[in-house]
């Protein structure tokens, strides 16, 4: 290939002259010889110019040579081509000239195969059809003939039996009709199977009702075994039906009508007299499934258990309205929606004379009454006990027909719901409308009565602990916690309630119990307390800057310790009634959190969603009730501080320092160590002593009575104003003191921040460092008072002697710094 080949009609292609100018080479190189300024460098541009030559006849010839190679391939497949055309022509004449015929042969032998399925198909059809008629005539000519004179019921109705599986269209169809009527049975077999199975269906159920009058269990399960058999199965499941029916009847009867008259009728006689009739029906359920199971296939005992459930809403719904005329419930919900409260209410009304104290209710005065107001509690109790019972049996009952009726759950959740869900016929029965009215609705609001009157009949007869006194020299006669009578009654009449509504397993009941407990405790137990703290105990001081009367401030420290207890309480029994296995949580751990459901909630509802909605409104009742008492005992611990602690921390502070100087004289500049006894100058230990004193009188007296809770909530406000107060008299110390009173201050105030903390703690309690963290900032003010230059150039440059005094700000460590003397 030479360089005017490349060119079409006297000019270069854009491809063809980007290809000369990579073989020629860069336009500067071609221009450098044009450039070139001496010898040398024409040259050098005359050497590159033919080593670039010789290049470019080096790649031509490549060119070349290949181009040689390539018109002999080239070649070669021409010659590949003609023979592929050759033998492209012998394929067609052999396709068309010598397997033609073969083709067109297997076409016909396939059409004749197709053609001898059919009719073998054809012919196996027909001779079915023979056989089923053939089968159909024999049962025709049995039936017949056991129900003759033979009477042979069974063999008639497995005869039957037999015919049903023929297909209706052979028994409906020509060939049957013609072949089958004989003499003996002259009619088409349709008809003949039709009368005979209307005749044994009359006759089986003239010989059932004449075994059950007879009570010939044998014979009831004989021809209860042939209904099926004759295709009469709901035929027999109605009458099955009918007579168990009877049975529950007349056992429900029995039972309700035992004993004479009303005597023996007191108790739990209806409960007894409903879970008999619950656990006569699931005996029979469980005792006659497998019977019917096997006679007439599974899920049939269901239509079986809706007839039972239409006696149970009969036979339940008398045993509810006996027991509700008899137990007088409709008069009871009139009398407890009638009941006015008196005592809570008027312990609401503002006091007529405040000056009066009203510590033990009812009034000293009388003004409120304690009669019932003409509802008797223990009726009341007693109802509500024989409700609980029939709730929780009922509740077992809709179990056992859910997990009866329908099928079995897989494992996950989903399927335990839809395992347990209530069957409809249950659920829309009248049974189960009445348990609602007659039974769920008055528990709720008998329960709701039930236990505000008996938080009102608590703080009707509430008593005070008595021998407390602030006198650390005379014994406390009481045993802790000291706490009102009110407290224990109240909060076992909680738990009881708990305890018997989540034994009802009835989520409507829980729903609504619950939060009336949370309400009531909100409105009544909180609120009885609030207002006799604000109008009966509140420590209000006699005269200006005295301590308040000994008795107002104990009678408020026990109204502060019911609050306290009171969250204990109700922590516990939400722990016990959802049988958490967890420990209670402290008051350092905050709120209680929500448990996952356990095992004793699953086995009272089995539902595991109607599970966790029962967790959730427990702990609810905790979480609400402790809100708001502690909204109140941090306003109860406030007043105590205010009116009996606040006014009494300067005194003693000033005491502790009395007479104290930290710049002794240089005559006194003897080694500090931690060994010092501070003879120089009279100081020996007398912060502390005195602080410790003052501060032991002034707490642990209180410390005494109030709980370890409560007292440490006291000390946490106190330890904060008390550390304020330490810190304002430090900064007043500002060039009064020297390089040794500053050591002697840090061990005085160090002494001080103890025995501030170790008030009311045994030694080890967590609650003590907390507090100590109150006073880390006067604590690392004397540090950075007594440091050596050199810890003190750490602290400037922020190394790791600076992290000791990280409370205090850079400004505030220069400041203090700057308060000592130094020289």
């Amino acid at each position: 290939m030479t360089l005017p080949q490349l060119a079409t009609n006297g000019q270069v292609s854009p491809l063809r002259e980007k290809s000369i100018d990579s073989i020629l080479g860069d336009a500067p190189t071609r221009t450098d010889i044009f450039n070139a300024s001496s010898v040398a460098e024409i040259r050098a541009a005359l050497s590159r110019l033919h080593t670039q030559e010789a290049s470019v006849t080096a790649r031509l010839d490549a060119l070349v040579t290949s181009q040689k190679d390539l018109s002999r391939e080239l070649s070669r497949l021409d010659l590949m081509r003609a023979n592929i055309g050759a033998q492209t022509t012998t394929t067609r004449s052999i396709s068309h000239g010598m397997l033609s015929g073969a083709a067109g042969t297997a076409d016909r032998i396939s059409r004749a195969v197709r053609r001898l399925d059919l009719e073998q198909a054809r012919v196996k059809a027909t001779l079915e059809v023979v056989e089923q008629v053939a089968e159909l005539k024999a049962c025709a000519l049995g039936v017949a003939g056991s129900m003759g004179a033979s009477q042979d019921w069974e063999t008639a109705a497995s005869y039957l039996n037999r015919a049903s599986k023929v297909p209706s269209g052979v028994i409906n169809g020509a060939f049957a009709a013609e072949m089958v009527p004989t003499a003996e049975v002259p009619d088409p077999p349709s008809v003949t199977l039709d009368n005979a199975a209307e005749s044994l269906c009359g006759l089986f159920l003239r010989e059932f009702d004449k075994a059950v009058k007879e009570n010939d269990g044998a014979k009831i399960t004989r021809f209860f075994k042939l209904f099926p058999l004759i295709g009469r199965s709901e035929v027999g499941l109605d009458v099955y039906g009918r007579y168990v029916c009877q049975g529950v009847a007349a056992r429900a009867r029995n039972n309700l009508n035992a004993g004479p008259g009303t005597q023996n009728k007191e108790g739990f006689f209806y409960a007894n007299a409903l879970t008999k009739l619950f656990e006569h029906i699931a005996q029979i359920i469980d005792g006659h499934g497998g019977l019917v199971e096997r006679h007439y296939g599974p899920r049939k005992m269901s239509r079986v258990i809706e007839r039972l459930q239409v006696e149970a809403d009969v036979q339940g719904g008398i045993i509810l309205d006996t027991w509700g005329d008899e137990r007088h419930v409709d008069r009871k919900l009139m009398e407890i929606k009638s009941y006015a409260f008196t005592f809570l209410v008027q312990s609401f009304l503002p006091a007529q004379r405040p000056g009066q104290p009203r510590i033990n209710s009812p009034a000293p005065g009388g003004a409120i009454a304690t009669e019932d107001e003409g509802v008797d509690m223990k009726e009341i109790d007693e109802i509500l006990n024989e409700m609980g019972i029939m709730l929780g049996r009922w509740s077992l009952y809709c179990r056992f027909l859910a997990e009866t009726c329908n099928p079995p759950a897989e494992g996950d959740e989903e399927d335990i719901e839809k395992r347990l869900e209530l069957p409809a016929f249950l659920g829309e029965s009248s049974l189960a409308r009445k348990v609602t009215d007659r039974l769920v609705t008055p528990f709720n609001a008998m329960t709701t009565f039930f236990f505000r009157r008996s938080v009102e009949k608590a703080f009707q007869l509430d008593e005070s602990p008595s021998g407390l006194n602030l006198n650390m020299h005379r014994p406390l006669k009481a045993d802790p916690p000291h706490i009102t009578s009110a407290v224990d009654d109240i909060m076992y009449i909680v738990n009881k309630v708990l305890q018997q509504s989540l034994a009802t397993s009835q989520e409507a009941v829980i729903t609504n119990v619950v939060p009336t407990l949370s309400r009531v405790l909100g409105s009544d137990f909180i609120g009885m307390t609030q207002r006799k703290m604000r109008d009966e105990c509140y420590p209000r001081a006699v005269a200006q800057g005295a301590q308040p009367p000994e008795q107002l401030i104990i009678a408020f420290l026990v109204q502060i310790n019911n609050l306290d207890m009171g969250i204990d309480y109700i922590r516990r029994i939400v722990q016990n009634n959802t049988g958490s296995k967890q420990p209670a949580p402290t008051r350092e751990s905050g709120p209680e959190k929500a448990p996952d459901v356990t095992e004793y909630l699953l086995s009272l509802f089995p539902v595991p969603s109607t599970a966790l909605v029962v967790s959730q409104t427990l702990h609810s009742l905790a979480s609400s009730f402790e809100s708001k008492v502690n909204d109140l005992l941090t306003d109860g611990i406030q007043v105590v501080f205010n009116n009996v602690i606040k006014h009494r921390l300067r005194p003693i502070l000033a005491d502790a320092f009395r007479d104290i100087e930290y710049q002794p004289s240089g005559d006194s500049d003897s080694p500090i160590d931690g060994h010092d006894d501070y003879e120089h100058d009279g100081s020996k230990e007398l912060v502390r002593p005195r602080f410790a004193a003052g501060w032991s009188e002034l707490l642990v007296p209180i410390a005494r009575i109030l709980t370890q809770q409560a007292f440490d909530r006291l000390l946490t406000a106190t330890i904060a104003y008390f550390a304020r107060l330490l810190e304002k008299r430090l900064w007043s110390y500002q060039g009064r003191v020297n390089p040794l009173g500053a050591a002697r201050l840090e061990r005085d105030i160090a002494g001080l921040v103890s025995a501030a903390v170790d008030v009311g703690y045994g030694s080890g309690t967590p609650g003590r460092y907390r507090h100590r963290e109150a006073l880390s900032r006067c604590v690392q003010m004397t540090l950075v008072m007594s440091m050596d230059e050199d810890e003190w150039d750490e602290v400037l440059k922020g190394r790791e002697a600076a992290e000791v005094v990280d409370k205090l700000s850079r400004e505030e460590r220069v400041r203090v710094r700057a308060m000592v003397r130094r020289g």
